[in-house]
């Protein structure tokens, strides 16, 4: 079984119990009615990217339904959780690309799809070959695999919220969600 169609979605929840702020955020994410099979992170050649909006309409109740996904959750008040998944797409359609999670706590809410995409870039770079400085800045390893012909696209999704001061469970999630 090999995914046609991948879409991309996000969501926050908040409660006082973890699974129930988890339960929001899958229904913020549109998948809440879903059985989730967590898969890693390889884009199938000539899976075709939709829209949100269009993937949660193809999905059925009760369907199982593969996803890479990263999940943070934390109840600490004023503590910061963000979540994303990147994408690296290859120049050469018949080739795969790769998808990467990435999960943090009390980081800069700005940086985890910068890290997601960086992780799924470079992870994609190493398949093919691609030679560069591990040790350099995102910005300039994102040049250099662009600047190969190897790598066309990267990009990532999401999502990062703040716990209130209350200390309800706060969750956010990113996906990429799989569709046969």
């Amino acid at each position: 079984m090999v995914p046609k169609k991948v879409f991309f979605t996000k969501g926050t929840g908040q409660h006082r119990n973890e699974l129930a702020s988890f339960e929001q955020a899958l229904r913020d994410a549109g998948l809440d009615r879903c059985n989730l099979v967590h898969v890693s992170s390889i884009l199938p050649a000539g899976c075709e990217i939709i829209d949100r909006d269009r993937g949660v309409e193809l999905l059925e109740t009760g369907q199982i339904t593969f996803v890479v996904m990263a999940r943070s959750s934390s109840n600490t008040p004023g503590a910061g959780v963000s979540s994303a998944i990147g994408l690296a797409e290859p120049a050469d359609e018949s080739g795969y690309g790769y998808l990467a999670e990435y999960r943090e706590v009390d980081g800069d809410p700005g940086s985890a799809g910068d890290h997601a995409e960086d992780l799924a870039a470079t992870m994609l770079a190493t398949s093919l070959g691609i030679e560069f400085d591990s040790e350099s800045a995102w910005n300039e390893r994102r040049e250099a695999y662009r600047a190969s012909g190897k790598i066309i696209k990267t990009s990532n999704i999401s999502e990062s919220a703040e716990v209130d001061d209350g200390g309800l469970w706060t969750t956010v999630l990113a996906a990429a969600v799989f569709l046969v």
